[in-house]
This record gives C-alpha cells, sequence and structure tokens, in this order.
C-alpha cells in the first residue's frame, strides 16, 4: 500500500493555511493558485526567518516526514502579513494549529532602525541571538516583493533539512541582520558575509554564489620544429563576456575560469569586409610587435562568412526552464521575452514547438510544431513561471522527439532546438554528455541544432550550458536583461542566427619553423583539437550562421635573424574545412598568413586589431589566475602590471572608438578585473638603502 502520508500533510498545511485566512481577516483572501505560489517561491526565505520553526510548529520534530515545501507554507504566510516571529530560544506547541500559535515572550535587546527589504518593510529587530523580524507587504498577488530573494530549491529538495541552517543570506537579509547587531558584537564576528549587487561599491570579496565552470588552463608555447601545425574548431560564442560584464555591473568579482579569451575576443564587430562570394570566407591575417613582451610578435587571423538570405523554413523548439531556480530575479521574464521575440520574428513558413520542464515535463503546456501566430503557442509561452526541481534531459528528450518529428514531416526545414535556462540540473542526468546521449541525434546531414540560452548570475551552470551547445551543432548566448534578449533575437538578427553559412567549420594553421621558433594561441582551450581530426566532419565542430565573424590571435617568438625584418614576410598557411549546410557537401580554402615584422603594435594602422588584442591579453591573463600554482605571487604582479598596462593602451583608442557601447563596456569591465587583481598583488618592494 502506498504511503500517502507527505501528500497528506501538504493537504493539511493546504487546508491550515486557508482557515487562516478566513479566520485572520476580512481583508485577506487565499488566492486560487496558493499551493503552485507557495512551490515556486521555496527557499526564497533564508537566514532569519528560520522556516525550521515553522517546521517545528506544525508537526512533531521526530519521526515526521519533511520537506521544504512545508518551510514556504510558513513563509507565504510572513509574506502575506502575517507575523511570525521566530527565536533561538523559546518553543511552540507542536501541535496547534497555525492560527492559533500563541506569541512567543522576546528576549531582551536593543532595537534596531526599521529596513527597507525588497518591497518589505523590516520593523525594529533585535540582535541575532533572538532575532525577531516582522514582515509586512501587499501578497503574494504581487511577485515584485520577492523578486530578488535568493532561491536555492535545488539544494533544499536534495537535502531535506532537519536542522536551522547558517547560510549566506541576501545583502538585504545581511544589512537588516547587522543593522540589528550591536556594535559590539558586529565587531566581534566581522562583516556580515553577503554578495550582491552595490551600485559602485567596487569589486566584492567573492563571485555569484553556486556557480559552476570549467578551468580550461591556458596553453602554453609550443616548438614550431616539434609542431609546427595549429588546429581549432571556429567558434562565434561570446557568453563568458557578457557574463563577466553583468557580473562586473553588479560589483563581483570575476570568476577566473568564467573567462574564456575567444568568447572574449569575438563579442565584438570588427568591421571585417564581406567575401566576394557567397561560397567563401574573407580571410585577414596581419602581425605586429607585441604590446606586453618586445620580445615577442602578435599575429591576428579572422575569418569573416558572407551574409546570405535563406528563405529555407525552420523547425523551432523553445525547451523552457520553469524550475525554481528559474524564480530568482528576473530569469523567467528574460526567458519569456526572449522566446516571444523569436516567436514573433518567425515568418508564415516557418513551426514553433514549446516545451515548458521542471523535475519532469508539464504536459499542460507543451504544444507540438505549429505557425508562430497559433494561440496555444503564445499562450505556453506566457504561462512560464517557476516551480519544481531541474531536469534538463527530460526537456530536452521530449524537445528531440518533437524537433525529428517536425524534421520527417518536413525534411527541407533547418531545425532549431532552443534551451533557455540557468542550467543548473539536479535531476536525473546532469552530465552535457549524459544529456546529449540520452537525446542523441544520428542525422549528420540535416542536424537538430541546440542553441543554449542562459540566464541569471547566482546558481548558474556555465559549463552545462556551454558544453550542451558545443556538442549539440549550435552556439550559445548569455541573457542579462530582458532589453537584451529583446535585441538579440530580433527579426533582423534572427533570420541571421538561423540561416546557417557552415557547419563543422574548423581551421589549421601550419607555422614556417624557418621563421617562427615558437607559437601559442590566445584563447581557444576547449576547441582546440587534434590535428588528425582537421579532415574529418565532426559534429563538434562550430555552426557559423550568416555574417559571422572568427577571429584568432598568436603570440608568437621568432628566430633572432627575422626579428626586425621590414619587408612583409610570409609566416604561416592557413586552411579552413567547413561542411555545406544546404547541401551536405565538404568544402575547403587556403590563404597566408603574414605581415611586416618590424611594425610597432601602436603603430599598426588598424585600431580594431588593436582593441581585439587587447581583449584577447587581458581576458587571456586573468583567466590564468586560478591556473598558475607556482609562483602564484609573481604571476599575479606580473598579471596586475599587464592589465594596467593594457588599460593605458586602451585609452588612445578612445579618439576612434569611444563613441561606441562596446568600447566603453569592454574599459568599464577590464578596470574592474585590473582592479581586482592589483587588490590581490602584493606591494612592490623598494630597497632602503639601509643595512640590516
Amino acid at each position: 500500500m502506498a504511503n500517502n502520508e507527505p501528500q497528506d500533510q501538504e493537504r493539511d498545511i493546504e487546508r491550515l493555511l486557508r482557515d487562516h485566512f478566513a479566520s485572520e481577516g476580512q481583508d485577506f483572501r487565499a488566492p486560487d493558485d496558493l499551493w503552485l505560489r507557495l512551490e515556486s517561491r521555496l527557499g526564497e526565505q533564508r537566514g532569519p526567518f528560520q522556516p525550521s520553526a515553522i517546521r517545528d510548529a506544525l508537526f512533531p520534530a521526530t519521526g515526521r516526514w519533511w520537506t521544504p515545501a512545508f518551510a514556504t507554507a510558513g513563509v507565504a504566510a510572513v509574506a502575506v502579513g502575517v507575523t511570525v516571529a521566530v527565536l533561538s530560544t523559546g518553543g511552540v506547541d507542536s501541535s496547534a494549529d497555525l492560527a492559533s500559535l500563541p506569541p512567543p515572550p522576546l528576549p531582551e535587546a536593543t532595537a534596531a532602525p526599521s529596513v527597507e527589504l525588497s518591497g518589505l518593510e523590516l520593523e525594529p529587530a533585535v540582535n541575532v541571538q533572538g532575532t525577531r523580524i516582522t514582515v509586512r507587504g501587499s501578497g503574494m498577488a504581487n511577485d515584485d516583493a520577492m523578486e530578488e530573494q535568493p532561491d536555492d530549491y535545488a539544494m533544499y529538495e536534495e537535502e531535506p533539512m532537519t536542522e536551522p541552517y547558517d547560510e549566506e543570506v541576501h545583502p538585504d537579509v545581511a544589512a537588516a541582520m547587522a543593522a540589528a547587531e550591536p556594535a559590539s558584537t558586529a565587531a566581534e564576528k566581522g562583516a556580515v558575509g553577503a554578495s550582491g549587487p552595490q551600485g559602485d561599491a567596487g569589486p566584492q570579496s567573492g563571485t555569484p554564489s553556486a556557480t559552476e565552470f570549467q578551468d580550461y588552463g591556458r596553453l602554453p608555447f609550443t616548438a614550431a620544429f616539434d609542431d609546427p601545425v595549429s588546429t581549432f574548431s571556429l567558434d562565434t560564442d561570446r557568453t563568458s563576456y557578457h557574463l563577466a560584464l553583468n557580473w562586473a555591473r553588479n560589483a563581483y568579482e570575476v570568476n577566473p575560469d568564467s573567462v574564456r579569451a575567444e568568447e572574449w575576443i569575438n563579442a565584438f564587430d570588427y568591421g571585417y569586409q564581406p567575401p566576394p562570394s557567397r561560397r567563401e570566407f574573407a580571410i585577414y591575417s596581419d602581425v605586429a610587435r607585441h604590446p606586453l613582451d618586445d620580445r615577442l610578435h602578435l599575429a591576428r587571423v579572422a575569418f569573416q562568412a558572407p551574409e546570405i538570405r535563406d528563405d529555407t523554413p525552420l523547425n523551432v523548439t523553445l525547451v523552457l526552464d520553469a524550475s525554481g531556480s528559474m524564480s530568482n530575479g528576473n530569469r523567467v521574464d528574460i526567458a519569456r521575452e526572449a522566446a516571444e521575440t523569436i516567436r514573433n520574428s518567425l515568418g508564415s513558413k516557418d513551426r514553433i514547438a514549446v516545451v515548458h520542464f521542471t523535475n519532469s515535463v508539464i504536459h499542460e503546456f507543451t504544444v507540438e510544431h505549429r505557425g508562430p501566430d497559433d494561440r496555444q503557442v503564445s499562450r505556453s509561452i506566457s504561462n512560464l513561471a517557476p516551480h519544481g526541481s531541474t531536469n534538463v534531459q527530460a526537456g530536452l528528450n521530449l524537445g528531440v522527439k518533437l524537433a525529428e518529428q517536425a524534421r520527417q514531416e518536413r525534411p527541407g526545414a533547418y531545425n532549431y532546438i532552443i534551451l533557455m535556462s540557468d542550467g543548473v540540473a539536479n535531476v536525473d542526468a546532469t552530465d552535457p554528455f549524459a544529456i546529449l546521449e540520452s537525446a542523441y541525434d544520428p542525422d549528420r546531414g540535416n542536424p537538430l541544432r541546440i542553441i543554449t540560452v542562459g540566464v541569471g548570475i547566482e546558481n548558474y551552470n556555465d559549463y552545462l550550458l556551454e558544453q550542451l551547445a558545443q556538442h549539440g551543432d549550435g552556439w550559445y548566448r548569455y541573457l542579462s536583461d530582458v532589453d537584451q534578449a529583446r535585441a538579440t533575437f530580433n527579426r533582423q538578427n534572427w533570420l541571421a542566427l538561423s540561416a546557417p553559412f557552415a557547419d563543422q567549420a574548423r581551421a589549421q594553421v601550419t607555422w614556417d619553423p624557418d621563421i617562427v621558433r615558437s607559437w601559442r594561441i590566445v584563447g581557444y582551450e576547449n576547441r582546440v583539437t587534434p590535428d588528425s581530426t582537421f579532415t574529418q566532419d565532426r559534429k563538434e565542430f562550430a555552426e557559423l550562421p550568416s555574417g559571422a565573424a572568427t577571429t584568432v590571435f598568436y603570440e608568437l617568438e621568432l628566430h633572432p635573424e627575422w626579428d626586425r625584418l621590414s619587408r612583409r614576410q610570409r609566416l604561416a598557411g592557413i586552411e579552413v574545412k567547413w561542411v555545406d549546410p544546404a547541401t551536405g557537401q565538404s568544402r575547403s580554402q587556403r590563404s597566408a598568413l603574414g605581415g611586416q615584422l618590424n611594425v610597432g603594435f601602436q603603430r599598426h594602422g588598424d585600431h580594431w586589431m588593436q582593441f581585439g588584442a587587447i581583449v584577447g591579453l587581458a581576458a587571456d591573463r586573468y583567466s590564468g589566475l586560478n591556473d598558475e600554482r607556482r609562483g602564484y605571487e609573481s604571476y599575479l604582479a606580473q598579471t596586475s602590471y599587464d592589465l594596467d598596462r593594457l588599460l593605458d593602451l586602451l585609452e588612445p583608442l578612445r579618439n576612434d572608438l569611444g563613441k561606441l557601447v562596446a568600447y566603453n563596456d569592454f574599459r568599464f569591465l577590464l578596470g574592474h578585473i585590473a582592479q581586482t587583481v592589483r587588490d590581490q598583488a602584493p606591494e612592490p618592494t623598494t630597497p632602503s638603502g639601509y643595512s640590516p
């Protein structure tokens, strides 16, 4: 016989709350979707609110099954105006109804001023040893009141709580706690450890919590006589840059593991001219003296795809994360706006499907492929809301199934599966390769391209989203706000992004070992592949949409006799290979890399080349902070010097680029990471001249 005790207790909680609304005041009314809202708000009250006390008030502490949903029930009562006093001392009758709980006595303590918390007023609170925080709000109908509260639903669900917890708290709650403490207590404990948006407060002491990145390290110099060939997948992702920019704007330190130099470089439009033919790339290359080391040179290689008009119809499958972690900040608003903008960008020949997932698929909102103006599609998108855990595998599996049906029905259409999520998978497969294996697509001729769209700062899994896109024949974007969602997927941009020029695109640069002593690629650590794979059409190689450009920088050490020659010199051969999406045929193209070897960096005529080099070198140096275990302090000091030098080199470019938003954004970000490193670097010591 099945154990129905948890479900029975949930019904009891819901009944108690509704009875409380009915008995306590005529002005309060329990919303019809109360229980759904309670689930979606799971984990949003933390720290001094102590939901475990609510649990103990409702059920005996021993021998009872406990889930965080019951904590949420208590928190919801707080949110709609019920005053709950939680003390670390004293107790309550666990058998009493919520409505009849007597107010516990308060210990003597020093009162503190009222503090505003995300639209909720905190009345004077006592010190942390016996904290009472009274919250008054306008009811759960106003979602904005709780919008900025952290959400750790997945952690709560996987680890049922039996004791009061002690975790990092939301900044506003931390401020309330700090204000409530006497000065002597605060001084003894130190500052409350909370990180979050602080305006112009400067870099914080840490990065956002519960984020996951892959440290790919930094590639070393390679001797050209030993290995003259560099092979890598072309790529146009730029998520790493926009993620770092969003962190810096919110006064967080940028996690070095999050920095992929190639994505910083390719976040910018360098104004390359398109190729003369719609069937090939324009390949650019040049070389200059290295801006940070006079013993080295810096080479640039760029691949510009043509802008093509492609009227091939599209099958688009939206896979939308509706888990509890999406309630943090404005993630749902961003995902909903991106999905709606994509829907509005589609034409009459296109088809769109929608999948919502939490711990499983929400079948009520599943819509199979139909026209973008269909009312069921619009309704499904508008109903995106957070509740439950995160089962990316279930969502993608159904998305692949629907996409495969559409591909069978319309074999001449391009197929895109667009996953919008914070990437925090915690149910079934959580590894990107296990998820891809269960959503395997054997058709290389007309692939199901997986596009991932990331949202959020804290509680964010960059690694999963990046790998799903890279090995799913697609690309990866990060959206920080609703305006960016609208701009990224407006009709003009979406038509370009959804018109692939090259599938499985990769390049190979072969250096002349008689001129180049050693070489090193800047970034591309997880996109470098064995030279033997260059001739193979492999799914993990990049898809490049219409008009896309990929830029690569190399650091070079030349043999001394070539170091300062003024004449133009050929340094390497370049070859690029790809698959034509329209025909499935393999194509290739060759060029050469060369330039004048004695041109100083600041004398180089192309200010965009200078800007891209500064971007790439800054990202490359900063990304190594977690990499250099030997001689860490010396690497930190050198990185601090390099970033300050790059800031100096960036300043003269203001005359040409200073009116561009992109220039000013990067200038701000570079200053932010330079200050972060400067604060960590050891103070330089100057000899005093005195004997010991």
